[in-house]
Parts: C-alpha cells; structure tokens; sequence
C-alpha cells in the first residue's frame, strides 16, 4: 500500500473556499485512483491534521502531510511539523511532510491565465496600468522569499512590472501597495490597479483583498468561486509535492 495523502489546507468558515479546496482533493483522487487521499485542516474546520495523519499512519503504515498551502509559515514550520514528529515518535509508522505548493512553474502559468481572464472581463490593460501580487503573508522570512519569487517569474511572463504584497505578516500589506501602486500611476485617473490574487480559493484574505481599493482583482489560484472542477495544473503541483516527498 502506497502512503496516504494527507491534504491539509488552512481552513475556512466560507462555503465557497471550502468547497474549492474539496475540488482540489476530488481532482487529486482522480488524478491517482489508487492513491488513499485524505482531507485535513490547521485552523478552523476539522478533522485537524494530527488525528488524520496519526490515523492514516496506523491504517497504512506511511502517509505523506502535503500542505494546501501556497508558501511556508507557521502552519508548515509549526502545526505541520509537530504533527509529523509526534507520529513519528509514536513508531505506529512513517510520516513525512512535503513542501507548500508554492513556488511552483505551474503556479505562475495559473497566475498568468487569471490575469488574462480578469483583461477580458474588464477590458484590455494597458500600459500604465499598476499591477499588485497579494499573497497571504507570514512572518517567515522564507515565505517572503518565495512570494517574491512568483512575483518576479509573473512579471517576466506578463512583461511589466509586477509588486508583491501581503495580507499580513510582512510588508507592504495589500491596502498600502495598491495605494502606492495607484499614487504612481499618475494623477490622470485613467489608470487602473489590478490585483492578481495568490490565493488558493475564497476566504478571509480574498475578502480583504477585495476591499483594498483595487480596480481589478483576479479569480484565486483554484479558479473561480463555483467552479466544479480544480484546475489540473493544480492537481499536478500537489501529486508534484507528494511524489518529491516520498523519494526524498
């Protein structure tokens, strides 16, 4: 029997991020018939992840931890981590925890494709128009390392300067770098703010995001709020995770 996945996102009390994060999962078991997937939260919805992962472990002998997170943070360094410990000291099995999502190639070709919905939605962007990436943001140095690596890989792809913000734990925070972003493009009015959203699905942060005075915000990394299915691309970035895991 092959290790269990243990896909373990944040959490959130909106139905719509829910829902995209069950998608993700339903897409992953499709994905991989064979594979034992299995759904787990850090915060605010259960099951958390230490009693599936402790039960997955005693079922199967092995299960790998794969963070439905886009970068590291305290839920990857802290509640993640000591879940994988404490299983592992109890020697029913093997756990492991694989690498947040992000950064990843695929991310970006998601990341960029919403920005081209959000133009055909809204109208051709044009040249001086501000472009912001809000990312949720930890206090982990790393996870600001590996959003500003996004960002650059986005900017390259979209050829225009794109800036990277936070919805906490680092700076600029998303309110100011679309302030910012609004105060340099001129004092004409024309030009617009487009927020890009690297955000796994709906939630607390997406809501915050849309309130930051942007013009345009895009859809999340998992698509659209409703969407049946996740985006494979998605579905490919988490099996990426949890094969890099398993042969490490």
């Amino acid at each position: 029997m092959s290790a269990v996945l243990v896909g373990t996102s944040h959490g959130t009390d909106d139905p719509a991020g829910q829902a995209a994060v069950r998608a993700l999962l339903d897409g992953v078991r499709a994905a991989r018939p064979e594979l034992d997937v299995r759904e787990a939260f850090v915060d605010v919805q259960q099951p958390e992840v230490d009693g599936v992962l402790a039960g997955a472990v005693r079922e199967a002998g092995a299960a790998v931890v794969v963070p439905l997170l886009l970068s590291t943070g305290y839920h990857v360094r802290h509640d993640i981590a000591q879940a994988v410990a404490a299983v592992n000291a109890s020697g029913a099995g093997v756990a492991v925890a694989a690498e947040p999502l992000g950064p990843h190639p695929l991310l970006v070709d998601i990341l960029a494709d919403r920005y081209a919905a959000a133009e055909a939605a809204h109208g051709p962007f044009r040249s001086d128009d501000a472009v912001v990436l809000a990312a949720a943001g930890s206090s982990v140095a790393a996870a600001a390392t590996a959003v500003e690596e996004v960002t650059s890989a986005l900017a390259q792809r979209l050829g225009r300067p794109v800036t990277p913000s936070y919805g906490a734990g680092a700076e600029p925070r998303v309110p100011a770098a679309v302030a910012a972003a609004r105060a340099e493009a001129g004092a004409s009015g024309a030009a617009r703010v487009i927020v890009v959203s690297y955000l796994l699905a709906p939630g607390y942060f997406l809501d915050r995001v849309l309130e930051a005075g942007a013009d345009v915000v895009t859809d999340p990394v998992a698509g659209p709020a409703g969407a049946e299915k996740a985006d494979p691309r998605l579905v490919q970035v988490v099996l990426d995770r949890y094969d890099a895991a398993i042969s490490s």
